[in-house]
C-alpha cells in the first residue's frame, strides 16, 4: 500500500505555454516541490521512499510514498514507466497474481519483457495489452491507481478497485501557471487526485465544507465527501480524462445476484465446499508478501474463521505467511476495551489464539487513550464517526508495526456478503426464497409474514434503546417502495445527525429533508431496476449497504485511514471478488438461516446495547449460516454457536473524566461557531447530558460528530460555512 499525489492540467492540446526553457523549468521546480510536500501530508501511506515524475511541459505530475511490500528492491520505487517510455503509472494496494499466471501470458502472448515483480508494471503491461477498461478485469485484489497515456496527446485514467478498498479522490482547481490562457475545455484548470484529500492542500486546494453532503449524508453513498468540489473515484469505476478536459466515470464491475425466481440446484453440502474451498484460496493468494504478515483477531467468527485458515494452511500446508515459512509463529493482534458490558471481545479472541496455538498482542483501549487519541483519528479518517470504535483501531494499528509487521489479515467484508448485521432480517422476511421452496417460511407466508411484523417492532425498540442512534423522524415507507420497500438504507441513516444539529440557516434550507431517499437517489440507476424486479430484497439490502455504508464509512474509518496511519497494509480477503461472486449467486437462506429450535439457547455474544429486550427477532435466525458450517473445521464450538456481535465502543462514560474533559476541549463555542452549519446551543447542551449517570446516548454521539468537524476545520484550515 502507498499514498499517491498527481497534477495533471486538465487541457493539454496546447503545450509550451511557458516560453523558454527557463520558464519551463520554473514551472517543473515549483510543481515538484508541491507535490513533495503534497507527499508529506502523507508519508504516513508510505515511508520508505519518495517518487515523482513530471513530463517535459510540467503539465502531468506523478507523485508516490512507497510502503514497500513486494519486491523491495529499489525496481519497486514508482512512478513507473514502460520501457518505451509511453505509459507512466502510480498504484496504491495490492494486485494478486497467482503463480504468475498473468506475467507468464502477458510475456508469452504480448512479448512484455518484465524488469521487476512489481504490482505497477504489472498494471502497466495490462493495459499495454488489453487497454481500458479491460485492462481492470484482470485486477484481482485491493488497488487505485493513476495512468498516464503520452501517446496522442495524453489520456488519464483513474480507476478504484471493486469494494472501494482503496481510496481515491480528485478536484479540480485554477491552473495558477495558466491563467485564463488555456482556452478549450480545460479553462486554466487542474485536475488533482490523491489517495487522501489532505495531499491537496499542498497543492493548492483551499478548502470548504459541503454542507448539504453532510446534512443529507450522501457523502456515504455517492462521490460527493465532506468537502466542497472534493470527489470520489467511486469503487469499481474508471474514471477517463481526455486531452481536452473532457471527464467521465464509467462502472466496470458491480454486484450481481441471481434472479430471485431461480430454484437451487445444487446440494447444501455442495454449496458450503464451494464458500469454503473459495474463501481459503482468498486467504492464500493473501499471505503473499515479502514482509511478515500479521492477523486482527476479535471474538468474532470472520477474524477467528482467518487465523484458523492460516494455521491450517501454514503448519499443514506449509503455505509461507508471508516471508516466514511454517516454522514461524503465526501472530495475532486485538484490541481490549475496559470491561463493560458486551463490548470487551479480548477474552474469547485470547481463547481463540490459545486453542490455535498462535501468538496474541493486544491493544488495551482505556478511557485516557481513546481521549489522547481522537482528534488524530478523525484528522486521519477525513470524516465523522458517531463511535469511538473508529478511534480503537486507529490505536489497535500502532501495534503491528511496533512488533515488526507491515501487512495484517482483516475480516472486513464477511458481514455484508454473509448477512451478519441484525438489520438484514426484516428484508430477508419480505419475500419468501424460492430458490429454496422447501424451507419452512418459504412454505408458511403467514409465519414469515407474522414475524417480520414482529421484526419491525423489535427493531422499533432498539432505535429508541441506549445505543444513541440518530431520529431523522421520517416516514421512509414511500421511500421505500423505489428499493421494492427494501429498509436497510432507514438503518444507514440512523448513523448521521439529525437536522436539529445543524444551524438555523440549515435546518431552513434543508427543511424536509429525507436522508434515506437522498442516499438511494445515489444508486446506479441500473442497480436499482434489478432490485425492484430481480433480486430478492435481502440480497437488494446487502448490495444497498455494500455501496454506501461499507465502502464510504466502514472500510475508511474502521480500514484504510486508521491502519494506514501507522504505515499498515490491510487484506480483506472476504472482499476478494471472486469469492464475492460465488457468494452472490448463493440462496438467501443459507446466508441467514431460520433456526428457532435455537432461541432458548445459551448463545454468547448479540447486541451489546442496553435497553433491548430479552428475547429478539435475531433469535430466531442464525445469521452467517454457511460461513459457520464452512468454517466448522477451523473454528472452536464456543464461535460456532455464538452469535454476531458488532464492533462498537462503549458509549457511556464518566462526567469530567478523559473523554468529557477531551471533547469539551476540542468543542468550544468559537470553534463550534467557526464551522459556520452547527447550532452550539445543541453542543453546549450535550456537553451537559452525555456523560455520567444517566448520559443521554444520541448527545454522546453528537460531540464525537462536531468533535471531529471541529478537528478537521482546525487541522485543514476549512473556511467557515455561509448561507
Amino acid at each position: 500500500m502507498c499514498g499517491i499525489s498527481v497534477s495533471i492540467r486538465l487541457d493539454r492540446r496546447q503545450t509550451g505555454r511557458a516560453t523558454g526553457a527557463a520558464c519551463q523549468q520554473e514551472t517543473r521546480t515549483k510543481l515538484e516541490t508541491q507535490l513533495s510536500k503534497s507527499l508529506d501530508l502523507i508519508a504516513h501511506r508510505g515511508p520508505d521512499a519518495k517518487g515523482i515524475w513530471i513530463n517535459d511541459d510540467a503539465s502531468v505530475g506523478l507523485a508516490h510514498n512507497r510502503l514497500s511490500i513486494n519486491d523491495l528492491t529499489p525496481s519497486g520505487t514508482q512512478p513507473h514507466h514502460s520501457s518505451d517510455g509511453n505509459l507512466h503509472a502510480v498504484v496504491n494496494g495490492e494486485i494478486y497474481d497467482e503463480g504468475d499466471a498473468l506475467r507468464t501470458r502477458l510475456a508469452t502472448e504480448h512479448g512484455y519483457a518484465f524488469h521487476s515483480h512489481a504490482d505497477t508494471e504489472l498494471v502497466l503491461a495490462l493495459y499495454s495489452a488489453y487497454g481500458a477498461p479491460a485492462f481492470l478485469d484482470h485486477l484481482r485484489g485491493e488497488f487505485s491507481l493513476v495512468l498516464y497515456d503520452d501517446r496522442d496527446g495524453g489520456r488519464v485514467i483513474a480507476a478504484r478497485d471493486r469494494f472501494g478498498i482503496k481510496p481515491l479522490f480528485w478536484t479540480i482547481i485554477k491552473d495558477e501557471e495558466d491563467g485564463e490562457e488555456g482556452g478549450g475545455g480545460g479553462g486554466g484548470e487542474r485536475l488533482l487526485i490523491a489517495a487522501e484529500a489532505k495531499a491537496f492542500l499542498a497543492l493548492g486546494w483551499q478548502p470548504e465544507w459541503d454542507v448539504g453532503a453532510i446534512v443529507e449524508g450522501v457523502w456515504q453513498v455517492g462521490e460527493r465527501t465532506l468537502f466542497k468540489g472534493v470527489q470520489k473515484v467511486l469503487p469499481a469505476c474508471w474514471m477517463e480524462v481526455g486531452r481536452n478536459g473532457n471527464m467521465v466515470q464509467r462502472r466496470y464491475w458491480d454486484m450481481e445476484y441471481r434472479d430471485k425466481r431461480e430454484r437451487e440446484v445444487r446440494s447444501v453440502e455442495e454449496m458450503v465446499l464451494g464458500v469454503r474451498e473459495k474463501l481459503t484460496e482468498a486467504i492464500r493468494l493473501r499471505l503473499r508478501a515479502d514482509v511478515p504478515v500479521g492477523i486482527y483477531l476479535s471474538g468474532g467468527i470472520d477474524s477467528s474463521l482467518l487465523a484458523g485458515i492460516v494455521t491450517h494452511l501454514v503448519r499443514d500446508d506449509g503455505i509461507r505467511i508471508g516471508n516466514r515459512d511454517a516454522t514461524s509463529r503465526i501472530c495475532c493482534f486485538s484490541i481490549e476495551f475496559p470491561s463493560e458490558g458486551h463490548f470487551d471481545e479480548s477474552e474469547i479472541a485470547e481463547r481463540t489464539a490459545n486453542h490455535l496455538g498462535v501468538q496474541i498482542l493486544k491493544k488495551r483501549m482505556d478511557e485516557a487513550t481513546l481521549a489522547e487519541n481522537f482528534a488524530d483519528s478523525a484528522y486521519h479518517c477525513e470524516h465523522h464517526n458517531f463511535d469511538l470504535n473508529s478511534v480503537g483501531k486507529f490505536c489497535l494499528s500502532t501495534v503491528p508495526r511496533e512488533n515488526g509487521f507491515k501487512v495484517v489479515l482483516t475480516g472486513e467484508g464477511s458481514d455484508e456478503h454473509f448477512t451478519g448485521y441484525p438489520f438484514f432480517v426484516p428484508d430477508f422476511l419480505r419475500e419468501p426464497d424460492l430458490a429454496m421452496p422447501d424451507t419452512e417460511l418459504s412454505k408458511n407466508s403467514e409465519l414469515r409474514e407474522r414475524l417480520q411484523d414482529k421484526a419491525r417492532k423489535d427493531f422499533d425498540i432498539l432505535l429508541r434503546a441506549g445505543a444513541g442512534f440518530f431520529q431523522h423522524g421520517s416516514d421512509f415507507g414511500e421511500t421505500f417502495r423505489a428499493v421494492n420497500d427494501v429498509s436497510v438504507m432507514g438503518w444507514a441513516a440512523v448513523f448521521q445527525p439529525s437536522l436539529h444539529l445543524f444551524a438555523p440557516w440549515v435546518r431552513e434550507k434543508c427543511a424536509g429533508v429525507n436522508v434515506a431517499l437522498a442516499e438511494i437517489n445515489e444508486m446506479p440507476a441500473e442497480a436499482k431496476e434489478k432490485i425492484r424486479d430481480k433480486w430478492h430484497p435481502l440480497h437488494s439490502s446487502q448490495y444497498l449497504w455494500s455501496r454506501s455504508m461499507l465502502a464510504n464509512n466502514l472500510l475508511t474509518c474502521l480500514g484504510d485511514r486508521t491502519e494506514m496511519a501507522h504505515s499498515i497494509e490491510a487484506r480483506p480477503p472476504f472482499l476478494d471478488h471472486v469469492l464475492s461472486e460465488y457468494l452472490n449467486a448463493l440462496p438467501p437462506s443459507v446466508k441467514l438461516a431460520y433456526t428457532p429450535q435455537m432461541q432458548d439457547s445459551d448463545r454468547s455474544g448479540g447486541l451489546p446495547w442496553a435497553g433491548t429486550r430479552e428475547k429478539f427477532i435475531t433469535d430466531l435466525f442464525t445469521e452467517k449460516w454457511i460461513l459457520r458450517e464452512a468454517g466448522k473445521p477451523y473454528i472452536t464450538k464456543e464461535l460456532y454457536e455464538r452469535k454476531k456481535q458488532p464492533y462498537v465502543a462503549p458509549n457511556r462514560w464518566p462526567k469530567d473524566g478523559p473523554l468529557h474533559n477531551k471533547l469539551r476541549e476540542i468543542c468550544t463555542r468559537e470553534a463550534v461557531e467557526q464551522l459556520g452549519f452547527v447550532d452550539w446551543e445543541i453542543v453546549r447542551r450535550a456537553l451537559d447530558t452525555a456523560f455520567g449517570e444517566g448520559a443521554d446516548g444520541a448527545s454522546f454521539r453528537v460531540l464525537l460528530v462536531v468533535g471531529a468537524w471541529v478537528t478537521l476545520s482546525e487541522r485543514f484550515g476549512i473556511k467557515r460555512a455561509e448561507l
